[in-house]
């Protein structure tokens, strides 16, 4: 039985909401409101049955409301966290696990090559082959005064995370992934609308939609489809721990508010399911009516 229908912009909290600062990279209990995942209103459909997913960034946001959706679909589950976000990551198994799937959370950093190998080769000796790869997992930092704020060190954390980490996993599993298989990748709304305080975040993002395009016409004759999809603001643990105001936090969306992660999970659900067959180099835009 479906939800029943609700105004889009009353259905999740609208700002203002609490000012709250956290060191990053933040914990899903210590916000406020807490994020919705779809715990209590993601409903399964058989969609993904017995495929074996990795998720980057499962610990929290949107990456735990994909591993949930997954799951509910009857998807297995691998994900990655870092160490520091364990405690997070022990509620995406028990989700997941809960669902009836198996999860499995690795420590992993994907700016580390290696790593990334490692972790690929983890999810073949666990399922045995990878049938969805979501490359989700990413690091912001606003910096307010500008170009000139952005050192070095956090410019080289963004890049590697966003981008050598996606193109390093995607190289990895390629081998693994049979024909009907799909990668997806979180691009996001910043890489048609950048801020100024996340440029080097919002160039990433613009790296990640050219990046879908190209790769999914280099695998398309392998059957493997390659898509995107770009959220606008969404309440995840990395605004409070990377943004200075989160009292007006998605108030500058038509929608007057963020989005919840739940409210992301589907776009990943279709484009990995069979229904999306016919769908490759697209990027589905979840930014809550911001036009492009």
């Amino acid at each position: 039985m479906g939800e029943t229908p609700q105004h889009p912009r009353t259905k999740h909290p609208q700002p203002p909401f609490p000012q709250q600062d956290q060191e990053p990279p933040g914990t899903t209990a210590a916000m406020d409101p807490v994020p919705d995942h779809g715990e209590e209103s993601y409903r399964g459909s058989g969609l993904l049955p017995d495929r074996a997913a990795v998720v980057t960034g499962g610990d929290s946001g949107i990456g735990r409301a994909v591993a949930l959706a997954y799951a509910r679909e009857g998807a297995d589950v691998l994900f990655t966290h870092l160490p520091e976000e364990a405690q997070d990551a022990q509620e995406t198994v028990r989700l997941v696990e809960k669902a009836g799937r198996r999860a499995v959370a690795v420590p992993c950093d994907i700016r580390e090559e290696e790593q990334c190998r490692a972790l690929v080769e983890r999810a073949v000796a666990e399922f045995g082959r990878i049938d969805v790869l979501v490359n989700n997992a990413a690091y912001q930092m606003a910096q307010p005064e500008g170009i000139q704020d952005i050192s070095t060190e956090q410019f080289d954390r963004v890049v590697r995370t966003n981008l050598y980490g996606m193109f390093w996993l995607c190289k990895a599993a390629v081998p693994h992934i049979p024909a009907g298989g799909s990668i997806i990748n979180t691009t996001s709304v910043q890489a048609y609308q950048p801020s100024p305080q996340l440029l080097d975040y919002a160039m990433t993002k613009g790296a990640i939609v050219t990046f879908t395009k190209g790769l999914a016409q280099m695998l398309v004759d392998r059957g493997i489809r390659v898509n995107a999809v770009a959220p606008g603001p969404v309440w995840t643990p990395l605004i409070p721990a990377t943004l200075p105001d989160t009292e007006e936090f998605g108030a500058q969306s038509p929608m007057g508010r963020a989005a919840q992660p739940a409210e992301m999970a589907p776009a990943y659900v279709f484009l990995a399911s069979e229904q999306a067959s016919f769908i490759t180099a697209e990027i589905m835009n979840a930014t809550g009516g911001t036009p492009l």
